[in-house]
């Protein structure tokens, strides 16, 4: 976390949500939270899961420490659009520069029941390799279908520069991960 100096001395954290909200606003554009949500599900979603709703919440707070600007709809559905300021841009950027050394979480549910399962007949651990075989079968085929970004073909037409970046550096991690989970399944299935 990150200590930002707020008028007036009062301190406030920047939480990772903090630089994903200053991350996408920063590379996307001013968005409101809902487009936020929908940049998050394309790109980052398949690998940093959080409560969505903090989509919602995290923006005026930014707003409140100076490192967005708001500007709201007067008519319709009044939505809020924010927009990364010159010092939201500099927390981002000193982020960055501090590389993360905290190692993988990896909070599987299937997991979890693998490693209780002895206490039920082997059909149990079966079950829950075959549920994970077909989850990860299936992951696999949506980030193998997503590749080709990269090289500039077959460009989304969202014009989502997240969604680009996701399919160009972040996309084959995905994909190792999913060919890995599928050799661990298999190995417990068998």
């Amino acid at each position: 976390m990150m200590s930002i100096e707020k008028p007036g001395n009062a301190t406030a954290q920047l939480t990772p949500t903090s630089y994903l909200v200053l991350g996408l606003l920063a590379r996307e554009g001013p968005s409101t939270p809902y487009d936020l949500k929908g940049h998050v599900a394309a790109t980052i979603g398949h690998f940093w899961s959080f409560p969505h709703a903090l989509l919602y919440k995290e923006p005026p707070r930014l707003v409140e420490l100076g490192l967005l600007t708001e500007e709201r709809e007067q008519d319709g559905r009044r939505r809020r659009r924010f927009t990364i300021t010159d010092p939201g841009r500099q927390a981002l950027r000193e982020w960055l520069g501090r590389p993360a050394r905290q190692p993988t979480e990896l909070r599987d549910l299937a997991l979890l029941q693998l490693f209780f399962a002895d206490l039920e007949p082997t059909t149990a651990r079966l079950a829950i390799a075959k549920e994970q075989l077909a989850l990860h079968r299936a992951q696999l085929a949506e980030y193998e279908a997503g590749q080709g970004f990269e090289d500039g073909r077959d460009r989304p037409d969202a014009g989502s520069r997240s969604i680009e970046h996701w399919r160009g550096v972040t996309l084959r991690m995905g994909l190792l991960y999913e060919r890995a989970a599928l050799e661990f399944w298999t190995g417990v299935a068998t």
